[in-house]
C-alpha cells in the first residue's frame, strides 16, 4: 500500500475473519450490553441479532438477501494484523457471536464446521516460516482481563465476570447470544448451522484500510462527523489521538480510562458531565445541545487547546470529573462532606444536576467559601421548585453566575453571593410566601414535602439545641424513620370528624402544608387517626421541638436554657384543631421558612 492510499473493501464476515485483528490499547472499553446499577440498557446486542435474523427469515429456498451492519477503519502493522481504530463494538459481538454458535454447538455434542473453527483462532506464518497461532480478534486494553480469550478457547463460561466493567459487558453480551440461541433457534443443531451459514456468508460490513493510524483517525472522525454513529465524547477523544504525538498514546490512553471510570462512577452520562464541563470553564451560552458539543470543539480550539495540547486537556478533564464525581457523592472536590450538596439533592431527587455546573466554576474557592456557595445553591434551588421557576431558566441563571464565578476571588465572594443569590431569592420573596402559604401535599413531589418539614423542624431544633450529630445531617430528619404526619387524619375516624367540626372531609384541608408534621413512626402508630385532643397527649414524646409543642409550650421536657426557652416561644401552639387553625399554622411555617431559606426582603416581608 502507498503512503497516501486507502483501500475500501466491501465484504463479508467470512472474508473478513479470514485475517487477524487487535482493538489496540488506546481504543475506548467494550461497552454494548452495558446495563446502569438498574439493570436497565444492554440492548445494542440484542437489536444486532435480531436485526439480522429478521433478513434470515427472509431467505427462501433459492435467495438470501444480504444485510449490512456497518463500516470498520482499520491499519495494519507490520505483522499483517489489522489494529481496529473504529468498529470495535461490532466486530467484537460478531466474533463473539461465533464463539457462542460453537459453544452451542460443542455442548450438543455436534461436530464443529471447520470454517467455524478457523474464524475463531487459526495461525500464520512468519517470514522465518514459524507458524504463529492467533485468535482472529484481541483486546490490548488492560480492563479487558484477558477474558476475550477464554470465549475464544470455550471457556468463558467459567470466567469471573465481574472484575471489570469490559469484562462484564463482554460477559453481558456473551450470555444475550446464548439466550438467543437458545430462545429464537431452540438450540436446534440444523438451525444453528444453517443461521452460521448465512451470517458469514450474507452478512456484510465495508472494512476501510488506511496506511497510517493518523490517517484512518481522520477516517474515523470523517465517517462520524457531527457525531452521527457516535457520540461528542467518543469524537472527543479520537481527536485528541489525532492531534497527540504516537508517544503520548499510552499516557493519553491513561487519562482517558480514569476519565471514563470517574464519569461511570458518577452514575452520570458522559455527554452530561462534557455539556456541563463547558458551560463551567468556558463562556459558553447555556442553550448549547449535547448534540453540538462535537462542532463547538472544532470552532474553538484556542480556548481549549484539545488539539496543540491533548493530553494537558485531557488532564482538565479528568480533575474536573474527580471533583464531579466528588459532588455526586456529596461531597467537594477534595472529598470533604458538603451539607449543602447533599440536601440539595434530598430536596431536587438524583434528576436535579444543574447546580454541578457552578460547583464545578467554584473549585479554586477556599473550603469556607465553597461550603457557603453549597448553602446558597441550596436554598435558592429550593426557592426556584417552590416557585416554578422553569429548568431551563434556572439553568440559564446557573450558567451566568458560574462565567462570572470562575475569575472571582475569595476577597469578592460575598458580593457574589449577594449579586446572584440573595438578591435572586429576594426577587421571588412575594412569589415564594404566596405558594407556600396554598402549598398542599400533592402540589410537589412528596420527597420535597418530606424535605420541607424536615428543614423547617431541624432549623427550630438547631435554635434550641445548637449542632450536634444527630441534628446537623438533614438525612437523620428525612430517613425511613419519619413519617409525615395528617394532623387532621386523612381518614379519620368518626371522633376525629366531629371534634375538627366543618372541613374535616375536605381533602382540600386535609392536605395543606399547615396540617402536616414530622414525626418518629413509632409515634406515629401510636397516634393513628384518632381526634385532635388525643394525639396532643402524645406529641410531646417527640425527640423535635417543633413536634413537641405543637399543642403548647410547656408540652414535654423543653428546657430551661435561654436558647431552648427562645425557640420554644417563638413556636406557635395550636390547643385546638380547626379549619382556621389549619390556615394559621400553615402562614406559621411560610414565615418560618422566609428565614430558614433566608427569603426576606423589604418588598416581601411574608405573609401576616
Amino acid at each position: 500500500m502507498s503512503e497516501q492510499s486507502i483501500i475500501s473493501d466491501d465484504m463479508t464476515l467470512k472474508r473478513m475473519f479470514q485475517d487477524f485483528y487487535r482493538v489496540p490499547d488506546y481504543q475506548r472499553e467494550y461497552v454494548w450490553g452495558e446495563t446502569n446499577p438498574k439493570g436497565e440498557g444492554g440492548e445494542e446486542v440484542d437489536q444486532f441479532l435480531t436485526d439480522i435474523y429478521t433478513e434470515y427469515e427472509n431467505a427462501t429456498k433459492d435467495f438470501a438477501p444480504e444485510y449490512f451492519i456497518g463500516t470498520i477503519v482499520v491499519c495494519k502493522d507490520d505483522n499483517d494484523v489489522f489494529e481496529l481504530i473504529d468498529g470495535q463494538q461490532r466486530t467484537t459481538t460478531a466474533y463473539l457471536t461465533l464463539c457462542a454458535l460453537r459453544d452451542a454447538l460443542v455442548e450438543l455434542e455436534q461436530s464443529l464446521p471447520e470454517e467455524l473453527k478457523g474464524q475463531i483462532a487459526s495461525s500464520t506464518v512468519d517470514w522465518q516460516g514459524e507458524s504463529i497461532a492467533r485468535f482472529r480478534l484481541e483486546l490490548q486494553y488492560e480492563d479487558s482481563g484477558g477474558i476475550l480469550v477464554q470465549y475464544a478457547e470455550g471457556t468463558g463460561k467459567y470466567a469471573n465476570k465481574e472484575q471489570t466493567r469490559s469484562i462484564r459487558n463482554i460477559g453481558n453480551a456473551y450470555q444475550t447470544v446464548r439466550e438467543f440461541i437458545s430462545s429464537t433457534l431452540e438450540n436446534d443443531p440444523a438451525a444453528i448451522r444453517k443461521f452460521h451459514g448465512y451470517l458469514t456468508n450474507k452478512v456484510k460490513i465495508i472494512r476501510i484500510q488506511t496506511p497510517t493510524i493518523a490517517k484512518a483517525l481522520k477516517i474515523f472522525e470523517t465517517i462520524n462527523d457531527r457525531g452521527v454513529g457516535l457520540d461528542a465524547m467518543d469524537l472527543l477523544k479520537n481527536l485528541l489521538f489525532m492531534n497527540a504525538k504516537e508517544s503520548e498514546y499510552t499516557k493519553l490512553k491513561d487519562l482517558w480510562k480514569q476519565l471514563t471510570d470517574e464519569i461511570y462512577n458518577a452514575r452520570e452520562k458522559p455527554l452530561r458531565f462534557l455539556r456541563y464541563y463547558l458551560l463551567a470553564s468556558f463562556d459558553v451560552d447555556s442553550k448549547l445541545r449535547e448534540e453540538v458539543i462535537y462542532d463547538w470543539f472544532l470552532k474553538n480550539e484556542k480556548l481549549t487547546k484539545h488539539a496543540s495540547e491533548p493530553t494537558k486537556f485531557a488532564n482538565k478533564l479528568l480533575d474536573a470529573a474527580k471533583a464531579y464525581r466528588n459532588f455526586a457523592s456529596n461531597r467537594n472536590a477534595s472529598g470533604g462532606i458538603e451539607r449543602g450538596i447533599s440536601n440539595t439533592r434530598l430536596l431536587g431527587g438524583k434528576s436535579i444536576k444543574q447546580h454541578f455546573i457552578i460547583l464545578m466554576a467554584g473549585r479554586h474557592l477556599t473550603p469556607s467559601n465553597f461550603t457557603k456557595l453549597c448553602d446558597e445553591i441550596e436554598k435558592t434551588m429550593f426557592v426556584w421548585l417552590i416557585t416554578g421557576t422553569p429548568g431551563k431558566e434556572y439553568e440559564r441563571r446557573i450558567v451566568d453566575a458560574a462565567h462570572e464565578l470562575r475569575t472571582t476571588p475569595d476577597d469578592d465572594f460575598d458580593q457574589f453571593i449577594l449579586n446572584h443569590f440573595k438578591k435572586e431569592r429576594e426577587s421571588l420573596a412575594t412569589h415564594f410566601s404566596t405558594r407556600l402559604q396554598t402549598l398542599k401535599f400533592g402540589d410537589t413531589r412528596q420527597f420535597r414535602i418530606r424535605y420541607l418539614l424536615a428543614k423547617i423542624t431541624q432549623h427550630v431544633d438547631l435554635q434550641a439545641y445548637g449542632p450536634s450529630q444527630g441534628r446537623d445531617d438533614l438525612e437523620d430528619y428525612v430517613s425511613g424513620g419519619n413519617d409525615i404526619e395528617h394532623i387532621l387524619p386523612d381518614n379519620g375516624d368518626g371522633d376525629a370528624l366531629s371534634e375538627f367540626g366543618d372541613g374535616g372531609d375536605d381533602q382540600e384541608i386535609i392536605q395543606r402544608l399547615g396540617n402536616l408534621l414530622l414525626i418518629e413512626k413509632s409515634i406515629n402508630r401510636a397516634i393513628q387517626n384518632g381526634k385532635y385532643s388525643e394525639k396532643i397527649k402524645v406529641y410531646p414524646q417527640s425527640k423535635y421541638l417543633l413536634t413537641r409543642c405543637q399543642a403548647s409550650k410547656q408540652s414535654g421536657q423543653v428546657g430551661v436554657a435561654d436558647k431552648i426557652t427562645k425557640a420554644a416561644e417563638s413556636i406557635e401552639v395550636f390547643p385546638v384543631w380547626n379549619s382556621t387553625s389549619v390556615e394559621d399554622r400553615q402562614k406559621f411555617l411560610t414565615r418560618l421558612a422566609t428565614d430558614v431559606w433566608d427569603v426576606k426582603s423589604g418588598k416581601a416581608a411574608g405573609p401576616a
